[in-house]
């Protein structure tokens, strides 16, 4: 494959990229626009709802997410140097943040399942109307999320395995970028939905 052929691969392989990231941002979009306006609807309600939130875990999950957008961007940047094994090794360590931001995001569902704030329980349902709301957004929203961390992740992880094989490699790395695109799509999700449920004032 000529360096041309090979440049307008890369450059449509992104385009049909930037189109399903579009169609992703126009899915979130809409639930943060709902988020909005019932935030403005019950407002002292979603700050109660946030006052429980673990701050300290929420931050931990921003800081990793923000660092396995930066390892992946810089595996990127090694295949294209045909540095394969540091690519792959990048690629790993992204992974084994992503795992662990789904980990520590298990433990704070689990912490509130078991107080008994989890959609329809009884105790959720005597607070009120807005707290529901505000737990019922947290669930779809952060889930939601989560299982698009998960898809990151199995991705990545095939990305690991034909940079190891050499189907990608400094000519060929189209798929390992595009992947990047994704997951920093991810990681941008997380930035906003951190503030919108652990910093709501």
């Amino acid at each position: 494959m000529s360096t041309e052929t090979g440049h307008i691969d890369r450059q449509g392989k992104k385009m049909g990229m930037w189109f399903f990231l579009f169609t992703e941002i126009l899915f979130f979009g809409g639930m943060f626009l709902l988020y909005s306006i019932f935030r403005s609807k019950y407002a002292q309600d979603f700050h109660r709802g946030a006052a429980g939130e673990n701050l300290l875990l929420g931050t931990i999950n921003t800081v990793i997410l923000l660092t396995s957008s930066y390892t992946i961007a810089l595996s990127v940047s090694a295949i294209r140097k045909g540095k394969k094994l540091l690519s792959s090794r990048l690629q790993a360590v992204t992974i084994v943040m992503g795992l662990a931001f789904l980990t520590i995001k298990y433990f704070e569902w689990d912490a509130k399942i078991a107080l008994g704030l989890y959609p329809d329980s009884p105790i959720l349902l005597k607070l009120g109307k807005g707290e529901i709301l505000f737990f019922g957004l947290y669930y779809v929203m952060t889930g939601l999320h989560g299982l698009h961390v998960l898809a990151g992740c199995v991705v990545i992880a095939f990305m690991l395995s034909f940079t190891l094989v050499g189907t990608i490699n400094r000519e060929k790395y189209a798929r390992l970028e595009n992947t990047g695109l994704y997951w920093h799509f991810v990681d941008i999700v997380w930035i906003y939905l951190y503030p919108l449920f652990y910093l709501v004032t």
